[in-house]
């Protein structure tokens, strides 16, 4: 199972704070990320790649604390 994928994106502009980018694939997909998380010399028409990637170590410990919680729950409905 692969834990990460990449892709390309051009930056089209920043509006309040907010990168408009514009998938490279196909650029009818956009999506809006704060500009405080691209780089900081990332411009207007800059191809950015975007490296997603899984957590699995966190995301089995928050899994694991969810669990906790709903047990304490569950044992305190018992009562």
């Amino acid at each position: 199972m692969q834990n990460e994928s990449a892709f390309r994106a051009s930056l089209d502009r920043v509006e309040e704070g907010l990168a408009v980018l514009l998938l490279r694939e196909d650029e009818s997909v956009r999506f809006t990320i704060p500009r405080s998380l691209l780089p900081p010399e990332a411009r207007e028409g800059d191809t950015l790649e975007i490296v997603i990637r899984r957590d699995v170590a966190a995301t089995e410990e928050a899994r694991r604390r969810v669990a906790e919680r709903i047990a304490r729950l569950r044992a305190k409905s018992e009562d």
